[in-house]
């Protein structure tokens, strides 16, 4: 595994669930095409993979 994730949100969170907008949130992405460096763990791991469809993510 890496050091650490690279994640943008590259779609939208507006019509997504409310669980999903607070997610996005929790991540650090407030607005969109914006890049934040997380630590790669499981913690992050499993908050990316509930937001998959809305993030891209790189390892870095």
């Amino acid at each position: 595994m890496a050091e650490k994730l690279k994640v943008t949100l590259v779609k939208s969170p507006i019509g997504a669930i409310p669980k999903q907008r607070a997610t996005v949130e929790a991540l650090g992405l407030r607005k969109m095409h914006k890049t934040v460096e997380l630590p790669d763990n499981d913690a992050v791991r499993g908050m990316i993979w509930h937001v998959r469809h809305l993030v891209k993510v790189e390892e870095v």
